[in-house]
């Protein structure tokens, strides 16, 4: 496939296409290992493109996993408040990235930025019905009862009947539950367990689809993704399985929180 050297920089990066033109004049950029200083020329897009020495990858869309931190919100607006793009280094930065969910500006982990439209469309669709699973940290004991009633789609005091959701104390931690939830309406998980008289007090997302936060991903740290990792979130976990080998990862960060 050829395409505008500009178009093939701009649309893999933040540059726009002045800042290509100029680059370009200082011979800042090179298409398998030449300069060329003409951002109007043809290339073919599994060419090796470099840009003030960097090479830009050849696929056309970023996939980015994020451990997002509690205090920022999930905007790409700078009027929103501290939003997860500024956490974003520059060299996962595209012009049109944006959060393909969202997560609360309270609430921590898994979360996908993306610049692929067509992606983040089929990953929200209701249709589609991707589970995500969440680890929180009550304010009172999680209680037996909880596991049938989250089953039997709970009803919430604004009428909403919730799909059936599975839950799970953590082992060793009566305050910790494991819930995995196939929609996302607001606030969904805080406002299920209020139904049952209880409050959350901290909640993470440590899976979307079979993709699973990693132990080494830190909080505020950001990991490109390869397509493998992307396919995986149209893919289901096990849930009981899953709860038992990594309740100790992920209850070990929520525990003294």
């Amino acid at each position: 496939m050829f395409l505008r050297l500009d178009r093939f920089i701009s649309e893999r990066t933040q540059y726009t296409r002045s800042q290509i033109k100029e680059l370009a004049k200082k011979g800042l950029i090179s298409v398998d290992s030449a300069v060329v200083k003409s951002p109007d020329a043809k290339i073919d897009s599994q060419c090796t493109v470099e840009v003030c020495g960097k090479i830009i990858p050849s696929q056309k869309f970023k996939y980015v996993l994020m451990n997002k931190p509690a205090g920022y919100v999930c905007s790409t607006s700078e009027h929103d408040g501290q939003n997860v793009l500024q956490l974003l280094p520059p060299e996962l930065r595209t012009k049109n990235m944006f959060p393909a969910g969202r997560l609360d500006k309270d609430s921590l982990g898994a979360l996908l930025l993306t610049d692929d439209g067509s992606l983040a469309h089929s990953i929200l669709s209701p249709k589609k019905h991707i589970p995500k699973i969440y680890i929180v940290k009550l304010d009172r004991p999680f209680e037996s009862k909880y596991i049938d009633i989250f089953n039997n789609r709970l009803k919430l005091s604004d009428g909403h009947i919730c799909m059936p959701a599975k839950v799970r104390p953590v082992n060793n931690s009566e305050k910790l539950a494991f819930i995995q939830l196939h929609e996302g309406k607001y606030h969904q998980v805080k406002r299920m367990f209020s139904e049952v008289g209880n409050n959350v007090n901290v909640l993470m997302r440590v899976t979307l689809g079979g993709l699973i936060l990693p132990e080494k991903l830190h909080s505020g740290q950001s990991m490109e993704l390869l397509h493998k990792d992307v396919e995986n979130i149209f893919k289901s976990l096990d849930f009981d399985s899953f709860c038992l080998n990594f309740s100790a990862v992920f209850s070990a960060i929520l525990i003294n929180m």
